[in-house]
């Protein structure tokens, strides 16, 4: 499966930003080659073996009859494991209950009590730890992140991600920043997420004042969607369909929302009439007649999960080799593992420079 991401800034972004947009991309991407710019340096520590472990906090509400602590756990998250999961947790002491650690199974829960599940150090799976760094003013830095990295934590990952790096990194910030005001302090962050298995691209924030603005004009796209308006941030992208598509332009509106999936509790989402309004401009850029497949550019007017996968399926004509969604937009029940993407975004430039490639998502 393949596509070939590009973001476009206005010249609307405060200044630095807006020179941000082009200097990442000048000269440095051949027109018929999905190579990034050269990296200005690059950094990251290699992760320890373990993490630090991880914990979650709830407040027990009474539902009238007795529950101990056993019952709420077991049947509030019985997916995280089954009843003999839990039982050996608390015994280890890994719960306490208002700050005290409790290894009873059948402590009764009182209103309002604070639980806490101390999840234990884990062996992260395998995640590349260098960052280049395409771009850097005082406002933001462009990122090449690498496949295989995840944006922020989520599931087996939480500590091997982007913001983990950003956060050990000593920044060097201006003098002139060295300020009490909290919104020009340093304070690096991703801006928005690229998939674990997605390359490319992947703008970051050093501060607040930055993520908030930058934050706004990515958010402008999505409730925008749909309507004619001019955009801070427009995103392009370059994909491998199956399929030869006959008009030269095509314009998709379905709505993407959760639909359920065996196996995900919070569901996938999918082509769905009741979902939030989706946009997506298709432009064909050549035709493989002999290979049955046809190279476009799409445009999203919003940021969906999954948006170009799944309206590239909903109107007949998916990503190659993409294991999860099939034609109409649907992901496939009998699907293989799909979390392993490998999609790549390439540039960042001015909406005069139109450059750039990648691969997968």
């Amino acid at each position: 499966m393949q596509f070939y991401p590009l973001l476009l800034y206005s010249p609307q972004v405060p200044d630095s930003m807006t020179t941000a947009a082009a200097a990442a991309a000048a000269g440095e991407i051949p027109t018929e080659e999905a190579r990034p710019p050269r990296a200005l340096y690059s950094f990251g520590r290699p992760w320890p073996e373990f993490n630090e472990g991880i914990s979650y906090t709830d407040t027990f509400r009474c539902a009238g009859a007795t529950t101990t602590l056993i019952e709420f756990y077991s049947t509030n998250y019985k997916s995280s494991a089954p009843l003999p999961g839990w039982i050996q947790r608390i015994r280890n002491g890994q719960i306490t209950v208002n700050g005290e650690v409790t290894t009873d199974p059948d402590m009764a829960l009182r209103e309002g009590s604070k639980l806490v599940y101390h999840r234990l150090p884990w062996q992260e799976p395998f995640a590349p730890h260098l960052l280049d760094v395409l771009y850097e003013d005082n406002d933001m830095i462009a990122l090449n992140k690498p496949s295989g990295l995840q944006v922020l934590p989520k599931g087996l990952f939480q500590q091997r991600t982007v913001l983990a790096q950003l956060q050990l990194k000593d920044w060097k910030m201006p003098s002139s920043f060295c300020s009490k005001q909290k919104d020009v302090q340093s304070h690096p962050v991703p801006v928005h997420r690229l998939g674990r298995g997605t390359s490319g691209l992947l703008l970051c924030a050093k501060t607040k004042l930055a993520k908030a603005r930058l934050a706004a004009y990515f958010a402008e796209g999505a409730t925008n969607a749909g309507k004619n308006r001019s955009r801070k941030i427009s995103k392009f992208y370059r994909a491998l369909v199956t399929g030869i598509l006959q008009n030269d332009e095509v314009t998709i509106t379905q709505p993407i929302g959760l639909v359920r999936y065996p196996g995900v509790a919070e569901g996938l989402y999918a082509a769905c009439s009741s979902g939030k309004p989706s946009m997506s401009k298709v432009c064909v850029l050549e035709r493989f007649e002999l290979h049955n497949q046809t190279l476009v550019q799409v445009e999203i007017h919003s940021g969906r999960p999954h948006q170009i996968r799944i309206h590239l399926a909903y109107i007949g004509h998916p990503l190659v080799d993409d294991p999860l969604y099939g034609i109409g937009g649907q992901p496939n029940f009998d699907a293989p593992e799909f979390s392993h993407d490998q999609s790549h975004c390439s540039s960042a430039t001015d909406p005069t420079d139109s450059r750039g490639a990648a691969r997968y998502s």
